[in-house]
């Protein structure tokens, strides 16, 4: 195999996650192979051109975005008190964004816990005789609550006790599915603006408040497991009271006892509890014993995910947990890979903080007589760091889960500039999120059919409510919906010429459009703020430099896009279909 090979196979889809192989069904494998175009274009005139622009054009932003933003742009005097000593080559860091400041200063700390955590498994589990891997979950699992939030996690267990008597004890599961869902979202503004408010006693007012005090912090992807688990409780309940038990001497085997044959017969049916694929364990056949307050603890603290996720249904930790491991974390050789793609991004990371201090200019907003190509630069590399900032971390955190024996599904399978549709853009941001907004909310309110764009609307208030109680966000959530409809009407109308050889053009032109109102939109949501958005809109559009350069970066956007449809045609030559 050559160096290219090596190269192309570190950085492939199937490295990060086994969801994303080709499917197991051989046909199909071969629908999805025969949607793709059998020849390859990389070697074609056209798309020569285009990797020249490419060598040309990525250097360039690289450069502008470093011009506009480090000692040499006369904004550095205001932002410079932001910056902080760095290690690569004398350079000043820029630390300045809060929450990956905490990732980054600790991250020795969490290096350390892993390798506690891992070591602990093994001694402890053997030793104790701990007969499911789910209690030990559970004993760790307080001890780390504790430690993190100290007395502070009395308050989140006020939640966790509340959201557990909904979903066991309410008795209609109409009722408990409302209940569940209105005192899950109304947690979010009790903490908003409650969260510090003293109970009156000593010990919880004044007491160790743990290494992280703001416990609010994570609390909205413990919200999410609490929401899980009760809801895939009570969609057990609504299938028949599930009734499902384990087959006497066998642990992976369970007698389906609603499969009743004539009297005086065994039951017809035997289900096999093996084996079960990602979307199977969605729907794991648990018995309703399995939804105790034991595996519910251990669910909501399994301390490898509990910080910041990848996000598993209470289903899928259960199965994984105490039934069956999926092969993909006895295979070391690909969680090794998986870890040497982590330290690359660590290290592009760092890259990009010491050599462009984006996060500063953008939070003292100094960007006064920048071209339009400089502050777009500065915007675009700003979503690169919080794409990276959040990838770093679920990565990390993945890896910790992988070997501990359960494996989530990948955050982020794409880079954040490999895209070019907003549909499929959500699709692979957060992606574990994405399939929890699926399975939870998007489905049940009916999916993609007649009332797509008001369930879009429903999806994205949520998401921006999750993230944070503030009108900026919920707007930028609108925003979103707003910038997916013109999307859904253009595939609508022109799918149907899909076979034309003008198609793929003519889908470069909207995937243009589609760029640019994502960042657009994100933007404004995450970077650069009303003002900045504002005032690289202005120069966009009423300058000279603005029009040339907006005209120069649409004719880039459309190389781009062309690339990455092809990049994704080589993906289903193999027989792969991510749909993003």
């Amino acid at each position: 195999m050559s160096y290219l090979s090596h190269f192309l196979e570190f950085f492939s889809l199937e490295t990060l996650d086994v969801r994303l192989f080709p499917p197991a069904d051989a046909a199909r494998k071969q629908n999805i192979i025969k949607k793709a175009s059998p020849v390859s274009r990389w070697k074609t005139t056209e798309f020569k051109f285009y990797l020249g622009v490419f060598a040309v054009v990525v250097p360039l932003m690289w450069y502008t975005a470093m011009t506009a933003s480090n000692e040499h742009n006369p904004n550095y005097p205001r932002f410079a008190h932001l910056l902080s000593d760095g290690w690569m080559f004398g350079r000043k860091v820029d630390n300045s964004d809060q929450q990956y400041r905490f990732f980054r200063n600790n991250i020795p700390l969490l290096f350390g816990l892993v390798i506690l955590h891992s070591i602990l498994r093994r001694v402890v589990t053997p030793l104790l005789r701990i007969p499911k891997r789910s209690y030990f979950d559970f004993g760790f699992g307080v001890i780390f609550l504790f430690a993190i939030h100290g007395v502070n996690s009395f308050r989140i267990s006020i939640h966790l006790t509340v959201n557990y008597l909904i979903g066991k004890y309410v008795k209609s599961p109409k009722v408990a599915l409302w209940a569940t869902w209105a005192y899950g979202l109304s947690t979010l503004f009790i903490n908003h603006h409650f969260r510090t408010v003293p109970f009156g006693i000593d010990i919880i007012d004044h007491g160790f408040k743990g290494i992280v005090e703001r416990w609010d912090v994570f609390y909205n992807i413990t919200l999410l497991r609490m929401l899980s688990f009760n809801l895939d409780f009570l969609e057990k309940k609504r299938e028949g009271e599930n009734l499902l038990k384990p087959v006497t001497g066998g642990s992976h085997e369970l007698k389906d006892l609603s499969a009743k044959g004539q009297k005086g017969e065994k039951p017809k049916e035997v289900l096999k509890f093996v084996d079960l694929d990602d979307r199977q364990r969605l729907k794991a056949p648990l018995p309703l014993s399995e939804y105790n307050v034991v595996n519910y603890l251990a669910y909501i603290t399994y301390t490898p995910l509990f910080i910041a996720g990848p996000i598993i249904t209470f289903n899928d930790y259960l199965y994984q947990s105490n039934y069956q491991q999926v092969s993909s974390v006895k295979d070391y050789r690909r969680t090794f890979i998986y870890f040497l793609r982590f330290l690359f991004c660590v290290f592009v990371m760092e890259f990009l903080l010491h050599f462009m201090y984006v996060v500063a200019v953008s939070k003292t907003k100094a960007w006064h007589g920048d071209t339009p190509f400089q502050i777009s630069m500065i915007g675009l590399f700003n979503l690169n760091i919080i794409w990276l900032k959040l990838l770093i971390p679920w990565r990390l955190f993945r890896f910790w889960s992988l070997l501990d024996g359960i494996d989530p599904p990948e955050n982020m399978i794409r880079c954040m500039d490999n895209n070019y549709s907003a549909l499929q853009f959500w699709r692979a941001w957060h992606r574990s999120y994405n399939k929890w907004i699926i399975r939870y909310i998007y489905v049940p309110l009916g999916g993609g059919g007649k009332y797509r764009i008001v369930n879009s609307l429903f999806v994205f208030s949520f998401v921006a409510i999750w993230h944070d109680i503030e009108l900026r966000l919920l707007m930028w959530g609108w925003l979103v919906v707003l910038f997916l409809m013109p999307e859904i009407i253009a595939i609508a109308i022109f799918k149907r010429f899909e076979g034309n050889w003008w198609y793929r053009y003519l889908s470069g032109i909207g995937a243009v459009g589609n760029i640019w109102m994502m960042m657009i939109a994100n933007l404004f949501g995450f970077c650069l703020g009303q003002d900045g958005t504002v005032a690289l809109l202005k120069e966009m559009f009423n300058t000279y430099n603005g029009i040339q350069f907006t005209i120069l970066a649409s004719g880039c956007l459309f190389v781009a896009s062309q690339v990455m449809f092809e990049l994704r045609e080589a993906e289903m030559r193999k027989g792969i279909n991510v749909k993003c």
